[in-house]
């Protein structure tokens, strides 16, 4: 069977992570575009107050209250989209939670659970969509991250997760065009995000955690993910500063340690005080629709690149991710330069 996407007016839409962040931004805009909407999360009350907002609204939802480290809980969510629906054309993997702190502090535990909700749990979700899909067709739309490809200091577990997750997404994609399965295969890989992202995550630190810079709104987000609902793609970095990170990783990845080493760890944590250790989305459901975190700097709504990149040609695609690691391993290389200098003074 070819491939062939519908257009998203035409499609059913499951959203994992749908409360919060990216995966309540993506639910919003996918509505207004005329999309019907499964939705899934911890929090039901979240939840609800969401889908009566949609359904209010003239669009079409429902929900379904799903821990995705559960396989049996993301098998009831398909199961939700078929008595609802009929079924559903585009399954996206959003939910995921996030530790800061040294590696060696993080309890065990703690670890192990993350990579059940941001591993484990996409992969139930990917293997229940092409199960479904296979014989329809459609698109399986997995949150990765920049830090699928470069790690952030202090975000180690998170980074490792992310790098399984294009790992796993990777190697599925390669199977069902193997197979001739009409299945599009997405890793989004988002950079900084403004959302509750920081505010959610079990922070080991001595001060609240927060994003360094550049960072960029959910709706940026967004957009790359209904995009590849109806376009094919094979990965979506979403900020040209997250490109740029990618690109010195792979050119010069020893400059880029010592740029995490000196300024990135100071620059994701905030001037205060964390939230209490208890706070957090490791652990419990905190059930507040929230788009945004407290990202302090300016946050940029739209970004450029990945405007670019969505609408051109290969050719500028190359360009562009070379233009942007030219650009970040001068800066780094003038910021290395001037440290020394002020040192020596």
């Amino acid at each position: 069977m070819k491939l062939k996407l519908k257009k998203l007016k035409d499609q059913v839409l499951v959203i994992t992570g749908a409360s919060s962040g990216i995966g309540l931004v993506t639910a919003r805009m996918a509505a207004k575009e005329g999309a019907k909407l499964v939705l899934a999360s911890r929090s039901e009350s979240a939840l609800r107050q969401l889908s009566d907002e949609i359904n209010r609204g003239g669009g079409q939802a429902t929900y379904v209250v799903a821990d995705v480290s559960k396989q049996e809980e993301v098998q009831a969510i398909a199961r939700k989209a078929q008595e609802r629906f009929g079924g559903f054309d585009t399954w996206i993997n959003n939910a995921g939670v996030s530790i800061y702190g040294k590696v060696e502090e993080v309890p065990i535990e703690d670890m192990r659970k993350l990579f059940e909700t941001n591993f484990w749990g996409l992969i139930y979700g990917s293997l229940e969509a092409a199960k479904h899909l296979k014989s329809k067709g459609g698109a399986i739309i997995n949150l990765g991250s920049i830090l699928s490809d470069v790690t952030a200091i202090l975000q180690t577990i998170y980074s490792a997760s992310k790098h399984a997750v294009k790992g796993f997404t990777d190697g599925l994609r390669m199977e069902l065009e193997m197979e001739g399965a009409p299945i599009s295969v997405t890793l989004i890989q988002p950079a900084a995000i403004d959302t509750p992202y920081p505010l959610h995550a079990k922070n080991f630190m001595e001060r609240e955690a927060k994003h360094a810079p550049p960072a960029y709104a959910p709706e940026t987000v967004a957009r790359a993910i209904l995009h590849s609902c109806t376009t094919p793609e094979r990965s979506v970095v979403v900020g040209g500063g997250g490109r740029a990170f990618i690109g010195m990783e792979h050119w010069t990845p020893a400059l880029l340690d010592k740029f995490m080493e000196k300024s990135f760890v100071k620059q994701e944590k905030a001037d205060y005080a964390p939230r209490p250790l208890g706070h957090n989305g490791l652990d419990k459901a905190l059930g507040q629709l929230e788009e945004r975190g407290n990202y302090p700097g300016h946050t940029r709504e739209n970004s450029y690149y990945t405007q670019a990149v969505t609408a051109g040609s290969p050719a500028l695609r190359t360009a562009l991710l070379a233009g942007a690691g030219v650009a970040l391993a001068a800066w780094i290389s003038r910021k290395k330069a001037s440290n020394g200098h002020a040192h020596k003074d």
